[in-house]
């Protein structure tokens, strides 16, 4: 299934991708930064789970509307008697789950042993305080703000510093750093390519930082899938020709697919913004820190 896919896909993200050059890669910054979007619109993985005591109650025109966007305003369940000011910003985010069924054997356990995935809905100001209730404009919207959404104090994200990919090396050694696997993804798309953001199961507690950059790759003949293979399709295949003997993926060299930088860290897992591809990213890929 993962070759059909490929194949359907694979003209989608020719446009996103640039042929890789066979050089060693270069690690000098281009001196941009990641978008803002990106920093702040990506989620993130958190065990433990975040406090949940500040939320979103309701909004203006709650009547008919279900969400609230950039420019309107909404309530939240603190106010002055709990010290709320105005001027004060908040965090929009809400807890999100994957409902669809298994990728790969084991992604949802590998997901839960991760933490708690949190979507990113967006950022507010407080313009209003009563008592108990204060009410915040929308500022920055990753989407919609809708009643229940937690409210956490905002808390500046580093814009880790981008760098020049245009030497890719898509034979790199293998690094000796961490491993991890591809576990989920933005929106969970079990397909990723350049400007897709990855939530791999390698965090803080084996070295991972923010700014750090992680390469994807795989072997070839892996059958962790849960769609059916063709089992031992990396040295043969009936009526296409076979090779002189058994090779299992541990023979054959692995394939590197492309590279992210990682945006947010927990203990745990990380968020990775993918900047490369020259095939398309699955869930259950594999990544090392560079």
């Amino acid at each position: 299934m993962r070759a059909n896919l490929a194949a359907l896909c694979l003209s989608i993200f020719a446009g996103a991708t640039v042929v890789s050059a066979q050089t060693a890669p270069q690690s000098a910054s281009t001196g941009r930064s990641v978008d803002y979007s990106y920093v702040y619109c990506s989620g993130f993985v958190s065990d433990p789970k975040i406090p949940d005591d500040v939320r979103v109650i309701s909004g203006e025109q709650s009547n008919y509307k279900i969400t609230w966007d950039d420019g309107e305003y909404i309530y939240i369940n603190r106010g002055g008697e709990k010290g709320v000011k105005v001027g004060d910003r908040f965090v929009i985010v809400r807890p999100d789950q994957d409902e669809a069924n298994e990728w790969f054997y084991g992604q949802k356990k590998l997901e839960k042993s991760m933490g708690t995935v949190y979507k990113d809905a967006g950022q507010v100001r407080v313009v209003n305080v009563q008592p108990k209730v204060a009410i915040a404009k929308v500022e920055f919207s990753c989407g919609y703000v809708r009643r229940g959404d937690i409210a956490r104090p905002f808390e500046e994200r580093p814009a880790p510093a981008l760098k020049d990919t245009g030497a890719f090396d898509h034979f790199a050694p293998v690094s000796g750093k961490p491993v991890g696997t591809i576990i989920s993804s933005r929106e969970y798309p079990q397909l990723m390519g350049r400007g897709d953001t990855m939530y791999v199961n390698v965090g803080a507690e084996k070295g991972v930082k923010v700014g750090d950059y992680m390469r994807v790759f795989r072997y070839e003949g892996t059958r962790h899938e849960v769609t059916t293979e063709v089992r031992g399709y990396q040295y043969k295949l009936d009526g296409f020709g076979a090779a002189p003997g058994k090779y299992e993926p541990k023979d054959l060299p692995r394939e590197v697919l492309g590279e992210g930088i990682v945006l947010n860290v927990t203990r745990n897992a990380a968020t990775v913004l993918i900047t490369y591809n020259n095939l398309p990213l699955y869930t259950g890929d594999f990544v090392e820190i560079e």
